[in-house]
């Protein structure tokens, strides 16, 4: 009875888990989605519009389940603020260059190749965090180089999607600008309701057993949205 009683809760656990992964997924896999009223505002607009642009620059970053599944990846056994800011600010340079360089400049890339990259910062971050470098390399890779490479892949990731909407000249840069304030804006509102949580759960005592499950849960996220991706750009490519 005691060994089934065992295998009942493992089995709960597992359900658990791999539901909380199918059901990120889902949202990672639409992670950049632009849709209903957002999209037909970017599609007709016209000149400067700080206020919206800032509004949907935020907005995008709260309900961007990839950009903060690498960043819950990212701050998770960093303890002090002073690191939270180092790697937060890396991450932010390296999207912001991309977010502004890849829609004023027009750059043309792929979105099913640069999202695929994006689930592979995901796996990267919680292959890190579960000492897989050092346990399978026997060396770890500059960090900080790899978040602020990573936040370049994922603001080129948003600009690939704000160029299908064709933006208007007029006023773009002033709104693009506008835009990734608003990100930033949203990213710290986001990432303090994260460190509020996981300074909770960091407190229970099950936090090291249950971050192991949290990583693998992540990584598999992460290989699952990289597939989804792929196999995007292969259906096109027939």
């Amino acid at each position: 009875m005691l060994v089934y009683n065992q295998a009942m809760r493992i089995s709960c656990k597992t359900a658990i888990w791999a539901g909380l992964a199918a059901f990120a997924f889902g949202a990672l896999a639409h992670g950049h989605g632009v849709a209903g009223q957002d999209a037909a505002f970017l599609q007709r607009s016209a000149g400067a519009q700080a206020g919206p642009f800032f509004y949907l620059g935020a907005k995008h970053m709260v309900t961007g389940y990839d950009h903060l599944a690498f960043l819950f990846g990212v701050i998770f056994f960093l303890y002090k603020m002073r690191d939270v800011a180092v790697y937060v600010t890396c991450f932010a340079i390296g999207h912001s260059v991309t977010l502004l360089a890849g829609v004023l400049g027009g750059w043309q890339v792929n979105p099913h190749v640069i999202d695929a990259i994006i689930g592979l910062s995901v796996v990267y971050k919680a292959f890190d965090n579960l000492d897989g470098f050092k346990t399978v390399f026997g060396a770890q890779p500059n960090t900080k180089a790899a978040v602020l490479l990573f936040g370049l892949f994922h603001g080129l990731g948003l600009a690939t999607k704000l160029q299908e909407f064709q933006l208007s000249a007029d006023g773009l840069v002033a709104n693009m600008i506008s835009f990734n304030v608003g990100v930033e804006a949203g990213q710290l509102a986001a990432l303090s309701i994260i460190l509020i949580v996981m300074r909770h759960w960091r407190a229970t005592a099950g936090f090291i057993r249950h971050a192991v499950m949290a990583n693998v849960v992540l990584m598999t996220i992460g290989f699952l949205l990289m597939g989804y991706q792929l196999a995007g750009y292969f259906t096109e490519q027939i």
